[in-house]
């Protein structure tokens, strides 16, 4: 889906603790990502993290987008993706912070 189709933003910020892991998650979740029309608007690998409202060493921002709401929620709710989460994200990621979401 093109950017300019994306209407609902979420950032999030993680502390990744297995980089290995982690890239499996998202290459086996893009696919149901693409399915609800989402993508990642923007991805960053941060190298220091001057300051974070919890106890973490954050080191992965990203936004993710989806062309409405109720789209991220059914993508969230998916048994594929929870499938995979649980699979890949819980063993690779120690914290996740969801920063903001809003609608544009």
């Amino acid at each position: 889906m093109a950017a300019e189709a994306w209407a609902f933003h979420i950032l999030v910020a993680l502390e990744v603790g297995e980089q290995a892991g982690y890239a499996q998650y998202r290459a086996a979740m893009s696919p149901v990502l693409e399915r609800y029309g989402g993508g990642f608007s923007y991805d960053f690998e941060v190298g220091k993290l001057l300051k974070a409202p919890i106890d973490a060493k954050l080191n992965r921002v990203f936004v993710i987008s989806f062309p409405s709401a109720e789209a991220s929620r059914r993508f969230f709710a998916d048994p594929a993706y929870l499938a995979v989460r649980q699979q890949h994200f819980e063993p690779a990621v120690r914290v996740t912070q969801k920063v903001a979401e809003w609608e544009a």
